[in-house]
């Protein structure tokens, strides 16, 4: 018999409402000893699917724990195919610490990380990219990171992915049936069709592939820093971004010694803003230290906010700005263009060729909705949009479609090379194996548990 486990199944904190969580084959049994319906219940204390109002009691002692409902879910239409029994005490740490101590004592054990998600995987009722989707769901910090993540939860993903297993495991028979009857009166199966199968299927994880990046921005968030010289504008930048005075804004260069980072959100996407000290040559020890922290933001952002003074002339600090920027993405924001236009885009070309224009004045109330726009924009590279739901928003998933992609490509070179096709087979049956791993099919229990390593108790 495997154990029945017990949880807080609700954050510890204050709160109305806190759940204790029990799952196995004595889920029924411990409900009953640990939960007593209040007097005037006149139905049974277990009955499936009902809850019912009464109190915790100690049963060694005959001590009232709690005011609490109780509900008993009978195997297999539960949230782990196993029985579950639920009670909902006051959210207070001492009653659930109580009223756990209490399942605890009368035999059930404390539930690992992740463990009724796992027994739900284990026991067939999700595959494990709907596990992991439980985290992003429980997780997100948006709409659109919600609704993404539930639609995963809800099997989109799965669905994908077993329709390219299926493709290649029908690639599969038919390489097999090809190699071990050649003398049979079967359709021989040309390379020039195995080279389209193969490439068909690669080009469909590849487009995949391709949705990952978007996806972690969605389920992390953007990195956005903002960068330039003193003075020229960034702490007004990120106020008027924020829609509220964050960042003291004075006429004085080098206000900002530190950075200062605050979240937002853009049309969905979470968006983590820093606004960096101004970077310039000073003997002053701690706006060094500020300015050495600037250039560390530069290089962990996903994308870059460098604001210009367009009405004086380039410095050679805004010359070594750029410099450091090098190939990441950036938005050049033309500030102050308003008191007379000395920059043009032209002199910044030949450093960030690959950069976005925006022209910006103080006190910004002009360029705003453009760079917003254009902050979207550079997460929809690539034509994937929020509204598909069908978007990677896991590393393992990507690492494992990446594996994927490039034994299909190792297929198609030795396909297009005329190679034994059991050589090809086996790089296919290895790309079958692959995809098998997002889903759970064929991944290895060492896997699995890390993956549930990263959940919540309770969850």
């Amino acid at each position: 018999m495997e154990d029945t486990i017990a949880a807080v199944a609700t954050a510890y904190g204050e709160g109305g409402i806190g759940i204790i969580r029990i799952s196995g084959e004595r889920a029924r049994n411990i409900l009953s000893l640990l939960f007593q319906p209040a007097a005037n219940t006149e139905e049974a204390p277990i009955v499936n699917r009902r809850l019912v109002y009464g109190h915790v009691v100690s049963p060694s002692t005959g001590e009232r724990v709690d005011e609490a409902m109780a509900v008993f879910m009978e195997a297999p239409a539960t949230y782990t195919r196993e029985d579950v029994a639920e009670i909902h005490c006051h959210g207070s740490v001492i009653s659930l610490s109580k009223t756990l101590a209490l399942a605890l004592e009368n035999g059930a054990r404390l539930a690992e990380p992740g463990e009724f998600t796992k027994r739900a995987f284990l026991n067939g009722r999700i595959d494990l990219s709907q596990a992991e989707a439980v985290i992003d769901v429980v997780k997100a910090k948006t709409e659109t990171g919600f609704s993404l993540a539930l639609a995963q939860l809800e099997g989109t993903l799965s669905r994908r992915i077993r329709e390219l297993r299926k493709g290649l495991m029908d690639l599969l028979v038919a390489l097999a049936v090809n190699m071990d009857y050649p003398d049979e009166d079967i359709e021989e199966l040309e390379y020039k069709v195995l080279e389209e199968r193969i490439s068909s299927i690669g080009d469909e994880i590849d487009r995949l592939r391709a949705t990952a990046d978007i996806g972690r921005l969605i389920r992390e968030g953007l990195r956005v820093t903002i960068v330039g010289r003193p003075n020229v504008g960034k702490s007004s930048l990120m106020n008027a971004l924020l829609g509220e005075s964050r960042a003291i804004v004075t006429e004085i260069p080098g206000t900002t010694r530190d950075t200062i980072e605050e979240g937002i959100q853009i049309k969905g996407i979470p968006v983590y803003l820093t606004d960096t000290a101004g970077i310039r040559a000073t003997e002053d020890t701690i706006e060094r230290i500020g300015i050495e922290k600037s250039k560390d933001a530069v290089q962990r952002a996903d994308l870059i906010l460098f604001m210009i003074d367009a009405s004086q002339p380039l410095r050679p600090e805004d010359i070594e700005i750029a410099e450091g920027i090098g190939e990441r993405k950036v938005i050049v924001l033309l500030n102050k263009e308003d008191l007379g236009k000395k920059v043009s885009q032209k002199e910044l070309d030949r450093i960030l060729p690959h950069a976005v224009f925006i022209d910006t004045a103080v006190p910004l109330d002009k360029g705003i909705a453009d760079l917003t726009e254009e902050i979207v924009s550079q997460v929809n590279r690539g034509n994937v949009r929020q509204e598909n739901s069908l978007i990677v928003t896991n590393a393992r998933q990507k690492a494992l479609l990446d594996i994927a992609s490039s034994l299909l490509l190792d297929a198609l070179k030795m396909t297009r090379e005329r190679a034994a096709m059991d050589f090809i087979e086996t790089d296919v049956r290895h790309a079958w194996e692959t995809l098998g791993d997002i889903i759970g099919e064929t991944i290895s229990d060492d896997i699995i548990d890390q993956v549930f390593a990263r959940f919540c108790l309770g969850k």
